[in-house]
């Protein structure tokens, strides 16, 4: 099996890590049990100065794999432990996390742009939360920490998409570019973090996740609770098989 999260040291100590599970980068139990301890040893790199997670093929992230979880439903406890572990590696990552998107964004996708330090969008990228759509919670804390409340409630109760433009202008994003540009303009921007003292750029990381209002991770923890409450529910199992039979869903 081909590893879902490729990465790499650039002289400079920008570190550079791509998720790649065609075809839609849904990543299964152990793509992202592996995805969090690959992102937390890049923080522990001296080497490494900051980091850059992007993704290739048709959108960044599609979150978790909702065909291996209909086949082996008793593998939830797992996934949200490494949905939890990978959006605290990003989010308490002991440098800069650059999160570079295009595409769909969803479900995990938004928990790392949510953790993240610096998020960058291509023009095609959209955002949204499909949980009740498939019978789970989780997300809308980080969700929450780009959008805000009324429009975090607003994408979480009806399901639907945000585009760049509009996510640039609530100030959910720092900026958005051509998907052509999307990697060199990610690395750009690492790159004048890079070149600042190290020492000073990890103080200023952990300062700034000090100041936050509340505690991401507890908050995220508080709502995987509710996944696994709904996932006994039997409307949650049906929103999971009428997903992998491709129909509407019967209530």
């Amino acid at each position: 099996m081909s590893e879902q999260f490729t990465s790499q040291v650039h002289d400079n100590g920008a570190a550079g890590g791509v998720i790649s599970r065609p075809p839609v980068n849904a990543l299964n139990c152990a793509g992202w049990n592996n995805l969090a301890a690959r992102i937390a040893a890049l923080g522990e790199d001296p080497a490494v100065r900051v980091i850059v997670v992007r993704a290739e093929g048709r959108g960044f992230c599609a979150g978790v794999d909702i065909k291996e979880l209909d086949a082996h439903p008793e593998l939830i406890v797992q996934v949200n432990a490494g949905n939890y572990a990978t959006f605290k590696a990003v989010h308490l990552n002991k440098v800069p996390v650059i999160a570079a998107v295009h595409g769909f964004v969803l479900g995990g996708g938004i928990g790392i742009c949510g953790a993240a330090d610096i998020v960058i969008a291509a023009e095609d990228a959209s955002f949204g939360l499909p949980e009740v759509d498939r019978g789970a919670m989780g997300g809308a804390a980080h969700l929450q920490r780009m959008f805000g409340v009324q429009k975090t409630r607003y994408l979480f109760f009806t399901g639907e998409m945000i585009g760049a433009p509009e996510a640039l202008r609530l100030g959910a994003i720092e900026r958005v570019v051509p998907h052509g540009q999307l990697r060199d303009e990610a690395l750009t921007i690492a790159a004048k973090i890079a070149v600042k003292s190290p020492t000073m750029i990890r103080i200023a990381k952990e300062a700034l996740t000090g100041v936050e209002d509340g505690n991401l991770e507890a908050k995220y923890r508080w709502e995987q609770g509710f996944t696994l409450q709904a996932y006994m529910s039997p409307d949650s199992a049906e929103t999971r098989r009428a997903f992998v039979e491709k129909r509407d869903t019967k209530f």
